[in-house]
């Protein structure tokens, strides 16, 4: 592995240095001899992935690895783009039992509503508010540097299966929110109608007092949840390959210039979680006076574990273990950790919103403010079942990008970084939620400050 890595820094310094020179036309290297050079870099980053073992090191590589494909081999990397619609069809198909089961356990499996009492008002009026103001800080950032304005959509080949949607009215978005039948929403992939119906269920569930008869539907549901997260980690093994078409299928229409517009998107994506970290999280940290030393302290682990998996629910087991550590009590601990999950996902709802309009941005679709209050209107909403599962935020966003009548094309151009961005709002995701906790605790007399 060390010596690997060497062999990396050398290649990919040469390959960076190279680069630059001929970019600036100061060393003109003949274009065989730089192809060669530049695929023994990704030679190297493939054997570095063999070593790593990691889903993560597989998605980075393949990255490169698609972007050189389609900057070399334009024709055959156009044959591409059915492997990425593959992965996105296997990623929609989640959609409809991970909202059902999540929303239904995170509302009815913690006994019926009278017992949660305070601690939950408390916690859901907190989880709303907090991932509202993220919502309007991803909107600002994203009008800030218009990431998306720019890009070329001309050569991209529209699917068949994108939805026409019609325009429609305020009356029109409203009836539409409220399903009819849950199978027609499900087959529809109406993502607000199963978000609505899941809430309502979960009420209903919850006001049950028979416990025999409220049991084996939240068992049911809790066995859902489980198995698509693991549905997920199934469909994340094809990930590399549909995220490396993605890259290469873009780079071959579109040129390595897209690439640009990439970074801006990151950016500015890191820059908007800074911000809401530092504006947002750290003032209530401070105002309810939760010692920020002993905090860091406690979430840095879980948080570490969250950026490398980026998935919230492998963090979940540390991150109360060390809560609880930190003085707040298990009962508080246990409730709103695992609630926060599905309605407390700042980094999410942020990335949602900034990424809503960066697809509106690159479809060259002028949104009013008025239309962009409707989608934070409704990823308001819809964010509230993302779950803490690696990419799940794809699918909400494919929803919302349908209810609005935006192209979908842009979007497999997100893909190609979205691991890079699931790391940072996974990261954020937990922090919120360990944050959250604390401060519930507080709230409810339940924190002891461990000396």
């Amino acid at each position: 592995m060390k010596k690997v890595k060497i062999a990396l820094f050398i290649t990919g310094t040469i390959t960076l240095i190279l680069g630059l020179l001929q970019l600036e036309q100061i060393f003109i290297l003949p274009s065989p001899a730089f192809t060669i050079i530049r695929w023994a870099l990704w030679i190297l980053f493939f054997f570095y992935a063999c070593l790593r073992k990691s889903l993560t090191t597989w998605i980075l590589v393949s990255m490169l690895i698609g972007a050189e494909l389609g900057n070399s081999f334009p024709e055959f990397s156009s044959n591409l783009q059915v492997l990425s619609q593959a992965f996105l069809k296997l990623i929609k198909v989640i959609i409809a039992p991970l909202l059902l089961g999540t929303l239904v356990v995170g509302i009815a499996g913690h006994s019926n509503l009278k017992q949660v009492g305070s601690m939950g008002w408390k916690a859901l009026l907190y989880f709303e508010v907090v991932t509202t103001l993220a919502l309007f800080i991803g909107l600002f950032a994203i009008n800030l540097t218009e990431a998306g304005k720019g890009i070329d959509l001309s050569s991209v080949v529209v699917s068949n299966e994108i939805p026409q949607i019609k325009s429609q009215g305020w009356q029109e978005i409203i009836l539409h929110i409220f399903p009819e039948n849950i199978a027609k929403s499900i087959y529809e992939g109406q993502i607000l109608q199963i978000v609505i119906f899941s809430i309502l269920f979960g009420l209903g569930l919850a006001m049950v007092k028979d416990e025999q008869k409220r049991r084996p539907m939240i068992s049911f549901a809790e066995s859902l949840s489980e198995v698509m997260f693991k549905f997920t980690n199934i469909v994340m093994f094809f990930a590399p390959f549909g995220v490396g078409a993605a890259i290469a299928y873009t780079v071959s229409h579109m040129g390595l210039g897209i690439l640009v517009n990439l970074f801006y998107l990151l950016a500015t994506l890191y820059g908007a979680l800074l911000a809401f970290l530092l504006l947002i999280l750290l003032p209530i940290a401070l105002a309810f006076k939760v010692n920020i030393k002993k905090f860091i302290q406690a979430i840095s682990e879980p948080v570490s574990i969250a950026f490398a998996t980026t998935s919230s629910e492998a963090a979940l087991p540390k991150a109360m273990e060390n809560l609880e550590k930190m003085g707040v009590s298990r009962r508080i601990v246990a409730f709103v950790m695992p609630t926060g999950y599905s309605f407390n996902l700042d980094g999410t709802t942020l990335y949602l919103s900034l990424a809503t309009v960066f697809v509106a941005q690159a479809a060259g679709i002028s949104l009013s403010w008025g239309e962009q209050l409707l989608i934070v209107f409704t990823l308001m909403l819809t964010s509230k079942g993302v779950a803490g599962v690696p990419r799940a935020s794809l699918v909400i966003l494919l929803g919302t990008a349908a209810t609005f009548g935006l192209p979908v094309e842009p979007i497999f151009i997100i893909l190609g970084i979205d691991e890079l961005m699931d790391m940072a709002r996974t990261s954020v995701n937990v922090i919120g939620n360990c944050l959250a906790t604390v401060l519930v605790g507080k709230w409810e007399g339940e924190f002891t400050e461990v000396q």
